[in-house]
């Protein structure tokens, strides 16, 4: 045991230094997506098919009011 001791690193420091490489990896990768999807638009030019449905009933209720 003492010659493992004197030799250096010992397993668990080895296995603390791969956990915290993985950790800090992932980290970084969280990083990259959070900036990838901050440079998206929160808006978009094209409105979703539901939102041209919503108007055309507003319509209709407008129509439907005036016309009474």
């Amino acid at each position: 045991m003492e010659q493992e001791l004197s030799m250096g690193l010992s397993l668990w420091a080895i296995v603390a230094i791969v956990c915290n490489s993985v950790v800090g990896l992932l980290i970084l990768i969280l990083f990259v997506v959070l900036y990838k999807a901050c440079k998206v638009p929160s808006h978009q030019d094209k409105m979703p098919a539901f939102a041209v449905r919503l108007d055309q009933t507003r319509a209709e209720e407008k129509y439907m009011l005036t016309a009474a």
